[in-house]
């Protein structure tokens, strides 16, 4: 599919990017990664937008992952979109039969008409040929986009978001003994539990709760999506998967500590993570599941541990983030890297099916969007995917809104510490609602 190419000096990219995305909300179709220039390895753009379906492919979990590659293939060009978590059923023999308030399709991704990539004050603007016409037009028009008048507190009825809690803190401790249970009878020895937080009848501004969102935590993955009436707000400090060319990156997070004001006591919380066995046990398990998850499709021998459990700070907490990367041939499909890797090991547990199977039995929600994973493929087949965290999702037609988080269980966990942990995670989801 042939793109018309045209590049631009920025006089001041941080204003253009925000009426970039004030102008891309008109669309029905909207995918913005925003990376907050938060300093990343391996990261490609400061921002990316695409915007405007040409075609697109929107699926439940059934053959998922064969339908995508059907499209990947076919269209060798950009596509942006998203893998729920219940993908999970179609790569093993799971279920999702749980509460579903969001209403999302599990797989959707689309071929967009416009595309916007940013590197520090450098623009590439791909259009498709067949409305390549309108770069110039949409170019001034972004130039002088201004912040839609966003609605006042009181009549977007923010005042009233009454967020409920899905599962009690007297249940999520009972619910997290079970867990602990399965873990000393040897069933698993670690799995990734959640609990949803949610508002009916509820109507929000997205883009303005987005904006805050992202405000508060400026992470390196940060999303605003938007299909038609569903909406993701994400601000995600974690990667899943990157491809680029024939090396394959992985980067899970297990491990998390408090922000603190005071820098002594703020250093301090990070050595206290750095050197904390039960956060190095959990962050060692995932890097030992991930190695094997990668290496069903890496060359013989080229799966490799970069990094383990290095601590990267950000606004509201500091991680421990290990990064794992592999060979592959330059022939093998890149939906067969997503396909044998997803779900993300670290929202998952290990070993990862009987992990999953329990999780099942014991969450109250189907986890959706929440945990899977968006991003983008390129027309070589390079990709690169966050993991569905700290972000918030709504459904506009039915009003509802909702916002999950987990933490990982292991033989060391109490129930009281990781529902504080849960609480910790949610902290800023609470506040742009407020």
């Amino acid at each position: 599919m042939l793109r018309t190419v045209k590049s631009f000096t920025l006089e001041n990219p941080e204003s253009f990017k925000s009426n970039l995305l004030e102008w891309a909300n008109q669309f029905k179709e909207v995918v913005f990664l925003d990376t907050n220039k938060y300093h990343q390895k391996y990261s490609t753009y400061d921002a990316v937008l695409a915007v405007d379906a040409f075609t697109s492919i929107k699926t439940d979990y059934f053959n998922a992952f064969e339908d995508l590659q059907q499209y990947q293939s076919h269209t060798k060009d950009w596509l942006f979109g998203y893998l729920s978590y219940d993908l999970k059923n179609d790569t093993e023999a799971l279920t999702s039969k749980n509460f579903d308030g969001l209403a999302f399709p599990d797989l959707y991704f689309f071929q967009p008409k416009k595309l916007f990539f940013l590197k520090e004050n450098q623009l590439e603007v791909q259009y498709l040929r067949l409305c390549d016409d309108e770069i110039a037009d949409d170019f001034s028009a972004i130039l002088n986009a201004k912040a839609t008048s966003h609605f006042a507190p009181e009549s977007s009825g923010l005042r009233e978001i009454k967020i409920q809690q899905r599962i009690s803190n007297e249940a999520y401790l009972v619910k997290v003994s079970k867990m602990l249970e399965h873990i000393h009878h040897g069933d698993i020895y670690e799995a990734n539990f959640c609990m949803e937080f949610y508002s009916e009848e509820v109507q929000i501004n997205p883009l303005e709760i987005y904006q805050k969102l992202n405000k508060i935590s400026e992470p390196p993955f940060a999303v605003y999506f938007k299909n038609s009436h569903h909406y993701l707000l994400s601000a995600s400090p974690e990667r899943y998967l990157k491809k680029e060319g024939t090396k394959v990156i992985l980067q899970p997070i297990k491990g998390t500590s408090r922000r603190n004001l005071d820098p002594i006591l703020d250093e301090q919380s990070k050595m206290d993570l750095e050197n904390n066995p039960k956060e190095r046990a959990e962050n060692i398990m995932i890097v030992d599941l991930v190695r094997n998850d990668l290496s069903r499709t890496a060359t013989k021998g080229s799966v490799e541990v970069e990094e383990l459990c290095k601590i990267y700070t950000f606004k509201q907490v500091h991680q421990m983030i290990s990064t794992v990367v592999s060979q592959v041939e330059i022939t093998t499909s890149p939906v067969e890297i997503l396909k044998t890797t997803f779900p993300m090991g670290s929202m998952t547990g290990a070993p990862k099916i009987s992990a999953m199977q329990i999780i099942e039995k014991l969450e109250e929600t189907k986890r959706g969007l929440y945990s899977g994973a968006v991003g983008y493929f390129t027309p070589e087949g390079d990709f690169d995917f966050n993991v569905v965290i700290r972000s918030i999702l709504y459904n506009a037609e039915n009003q509802y809104l909702s916002f999950s988080v987990g933490s990982a269980i292991t033989s060391e966990a109490t129930p009281e510490g990781e529902y504080e942990e849960c609480l910790l995670k949610a902290k800023a989801m609470f506040e742009v609602l407020k």
